[in-house]
């Protein structure tokens, strides 16, 4: 059976992640092993005020995962999610095959060819942009001072 990535955001106890971060990402790492699976990129997202309070937490530690599993490991991998204590809430979502290699570079911090590619070819748009700019503004000062045209209605 082939495997599938998938996307998890977890909303770690703040509280727990401030007092040893390096177990709390371990645990994160192993929940994901033990139910057969890869890791392909895990790192901290940000850190919160919550909308709401959650067990009676009102901050949150969001730690984004990227990583690939069998499907049928899955149930097993969110029953582990359920009972690791660091876990307030998470959401675990299939990536469409399509965009795994753009998703785990931008995880990573690595700008992708297309990414690089837009990069080099922007500077050369806004410069023509910026030249362009002026015409539409003009015009549409010529508009607004026109008297407006009347509006026939039929009845």
């Amino acid at each position: 059976m082939a495997s599938n990535v998938y996307e998890c955001l977890f909303i770690l106890d703040s509280n727990r992640y401030a007092r040893d971060p390096q177990a709390v990402a371990q645990g994160i790492s192993d929940m994901v092993t033990n139910n057969d699976g890869e890791i392909l990129v895990t790192r901290l997202w940000n850190e919160q005020k919550l909308a709401y309070p959650i067990n009676g937490n009102r901050k949150g530690t969001y730690w984004l995962t990227y990583f690939s599993m069998e499907g049928t490991g899955l149930t097993a991998f969110e029953r582990s999610c359920r009972l690791n204590d660091n876990v307030m809430r998470n959401l675990t979502i299939k990536i469409d095959p399509r965009l795994v290699d753009t998703l785990v570079s931008h995880a990573k911090g690595i700008a992708t060819a297309a990414e690089e590619a837009e990069s080099t070819e922007k500077p050369a748009a806004d410069d023509a942009a910026s030249d362009t700019a002026d015409a539409p503004t003009a015009e549409v000062a010529a508009t607004d001072s026109a008297e407006p045209a009347e509006s026939s209605t039929e009845e």
